[in-house]
């Protein structure tokens, strides 16, 4: 997956960056967990007044209220692996 997403035009600064921290579950903080979840809810907000629906931002917020509801709201954003990870643990 890693792979696919740091290559071709799904290429991006973040997965240069960070690909060794998702390989190693090192989610030592850069931007917080707390405050991406923060700034999704005034996103959400925001959109919700101005009547405009962000369908993928849900699922994110929730997978960063997940993290939180564990303790990990202190760790780096790219800990969403981790979220994605478990549920698909639970799925298999």
């Amino acid at each position: 997956m890693l792979d696919v997403l740091g290559s071709g035009l799904a290429a991006n600064r973040v997965m240069e960056v960070r690909r060794e921290h998702f390989i190693d579950h090192a989610f030592a903080p850069g931007f917080r967990v707390d405050l991406h979840r923060k700034d999704l809810g005034i996103a959400l907000d925001a959109a919700a007044e101005a009547g405009i629906t962000l369908p993928a931002t849900p699922v994110v917020a929730g997978l960063l209220e997940r993290l939180r509801e564990e303790g990990r709201g202190g760790e780096d954003h790219t800990a969403l692996h981790a979220a994605v990870e478990a549920l698909a643990a639970q799925r298999g």
